[in-house]
């Protein structure tokens, strides 16, 4: 008799999503079979409660969980139906026997192949940011190899070093870095679903993050940039808009823009989540906010601001083409005020932690302020802002030789 069950491996951090797997055991045997799914405590707490045969039929009032609920139901049906498979056969066989016949049904051991099935399994949970990445990933690398598929087991130190040479030679540090990092995360994903043996192929290839060029501005450049006459010009006063928003809204990050709704006003407040650390923050509602937001009002949404058009998947693609069109207007823009380096949204949240540097408010405000999980990173954030104060420093020593 097979047993199949669902189990939980949780991350060593604390409320950090962990990794769920079935164990199986036939013949005194035990083995643990990944399906690169990774959820929340919160959920697995839900998921737990649920009888295997019966999970797909739980109605749990929740997107995320219903489709993580689909997901592992799906699962069990394949392993289910292995086994079946197996016993009808009347032929001996162990408990690996399975596992290897579930590996090959699902990605038969090739890397693109399986990050087909990461992607997939991203769209299901509603993560679209995840999926671009490895999309963007995948085209790097289908591009690297000429289209041909690699086995899992062949992505060795040689391999990883002989890609990372080609992304080198065609984008800068940093991007390859990122490249790199998401690599070895799609691996280790394979290496903890069992389709491949952990060998440490990433050990010799560089995954930091190296220091960028200045992106802030200073206040002039925020007044100049608020003052311009654009009433004849809708699209670049629109993008000028945006940037300004965020700045009056402590950097607030695009793509929190994209999601803000009208009832995430309250009482004078702002409330609002991150979408990248889920971290609440709250903002004192100012005119100059609510001077740009009526500018843009539109009854027919519940979107705060014009960025977001359509549900579902198709929201992230609104969110990229305005994110786009947005950096075009403001690059226009640039070039109008006199600037040497083209503003991006990005700037604005850049601007708003220079500037506060600048006026001496004190770093935990700061982090606090733009929504950063530590004073570390706002620490890496501020570090290529602003080097004024060094070189005023400097000055000053020399002069007093």
């Amino acid at each position: 008799m097979v047993s199949i069950k669902l189990k939980f491996r949780p991350s060593s951090k604390k409320d950090s999503e962990g990794s769920v797997y079935f164990q199986i055991i036939y013949a005194r045997k035990v083995r643990q079979l990944g399906i690169g799914l990774k959820i929340t405590p919160t959920i697995w707490k839900f998921v737990s409660q649920q009888s295997l045969s019966a999970l797909s039929n739980v109605c749990c009032g929740d997107v995320e969980t219903g489709n993580v609920q689909r997901i592992i139901s799906l699962e069990y049906t394949k392993i289910k139906t292995i086994v079946s498979e197996l016993e009808n056969n009347r032929v001996a066989f162990v408990v690996d026997d399975i596992i290897r016949r579930y590996q090959r049904k699902n990605v038969d051991g090739n890397l693109f192949l399986y990050i087909k099935r990461l992607m997939d399994l991203q769209t299901k949970l509603g993560n679209y940011r995840q999926k671009e990445i490895y999309n963007t990933l995948y085209n790097s690398l289908m591009r690297y190899t000429n289209g041909c598929d690699v086995s899992l087991a062949s992505i060795d130190a040689h391999f990883v070093l002989s890609y990372e040479a080609y992304l080198k030679q065609r984008v800068i540090m940093n991007t390859s870095s990122f490249y790199m990092r998401n690599f070895r995360a799609v691996y280790n994903r394979a290496v903890e679903d069992g389709l491949v043996e952990q060998i440490y192929p990433f050990k010799h290839v560089y995954t930091g993050v190296d220091k960028t060029a200045k992106r802030a501005v200073s206040l002039p450049v925020i007044r100049k940039l608020k003052n311009i006459d654009l009433n004849n010009k809708p699209n670049l006063a629109f993008a000028r808009d945006m940037f300004l928003f965020s700045f009056y809204t402590r950097g607030m990050a695009f793509i929190d823009m994209a999601y803000l709704k009208k009832n995430d006003l309250q009482n004078g407040r702002l409330v609002y989540s991150r979408r990248k650390t889920k971290q609440k923050l709250f903002i004192k509602w100012e005119k100059c906010m609510q001077d740009i937001v009526k500018r843009y009002f539109n009854p027919g949404t519940p979107y705060m601001l014009p960025i977001l058009f359509r549900a579902g998947d198709k929201e992230r693609n609104d969110y990229r083409n305005m994110s786009h069109k947005i950096n075009g207007y403001l690059k226009i823009v640039s070039a109008m005020i006199g600037l040497d380096v083209p503003l991006t949204m990005y700037v604005a949240r850049h601007a708003w932690a220079s500037i506060a540097k600048s006026k001496n408010i004190p770093l935990s405000v700061i982090s606090e302020g733009m929504g950063h999980d530590s004073e570390a990173t706002t620490r890496i954030y501020l570090a290529t802002l602003d080097t004024q104060a060094v070189d005023r420093a400097n000055n000053i020593i020399i002069n007093s030789l």
